[in-house]
């Protein structure tokens, strides 16, 4: 059994989440704040990909990032980077389609913090940015962690987004939900069975441990 799909799988999923915390978190906060309509149009936009089909995102990203269109041909021209066909598009396609599982979940999060908290920091001279990573990322472990594992497990099982702009080459874009397809393909159903497995195992492990985590955490110091 060929192990490359699950290493990349795993290898992307780690990066997505990764680059999603970086621009995520700041961007939830954000979001969390005085509603605008600028905001409204913005938080529409990341919660596209829950309700479009993969493969319609994967399609217009090709397109985009085509070098025989306008930005791809830009990219490639200027940059000589190209995301179609290669593991940067798999990184790029991952990143938008898995926003929402980082950004709904940390957004709701700094809702429901209590206002007194900011104000409370602000009172004591800290900065927008202090208070941010010292006093409200502190106060949704939870939620932050939640959303940390929905990521990772949902970039797991990406199939029809990364098939679209990244094709099916080994050892660069061949993942392992593109792998187990293959297989059903080849009728090699062993194969399909054990990336499946393997793809079960790891996601079942993550998500139960996030919930015994915040189970744990939601308990009060009576029970």
């Amino acid at each position: 059994m060929d192990l490359s799909p699950i290493w990349l799988t795993l290898k992307l999923a780690a990066i997505t989440t990764l680059i999603l915390l970086l621009i995520g978190l700041p961007l939830a906060w954000w979001l969390s704040k005085k509603r605008s309509l600028a905001k409204i149009v913005i938080e529409a936009i990341i919660t596209m990909p829950l309700v479009l089909p993969p493969s319609v995102l994967g399609f217009y990203l090709l397109l985009a990032f085509s070098p025989q269109h306008g930005l791809g041909h830009w990219l490639q021209q200027t940059f000589d980077v190209q995301f179609v066909f290669s593991f940067k598009g798999l990184v790029l396609a991952s990143v938008i389609y898995s926003m929402p599982f980082m950004i709904s979940p940390v957004k709701s999060a700094f809702q429901q913090l209590p206002a007194s908290l900011s104000q409370a920091s602000y009172t004591l001279g800290k900065t927008q940015w202090q208070t941010f990573w010292h006093v409200l990322l502190p106060n949704i472990k939870p939620s932050l962690l939640t959303a940390t594992v929905l990521t990772f497990a949902h970039t797991l099982g990406e199939f029809g987004v990364v098939l679209m702009i990244g094709g099916n080459i080994p050892g660069v874009t061949r993942v392992a939900s593109i792998a187990v397809y293959d297989s059903v393909e080849q009728r090699d159903y062993a194969s399909a069975n054990n990336y499946s497995l393997i793809l079960f195992a790891i996601t079942f492990v993550m998500v139960l441990s996030v919930f015994i985590y915040n189970k744990y955490q939601a308990k009060s110091p009576l029970e």
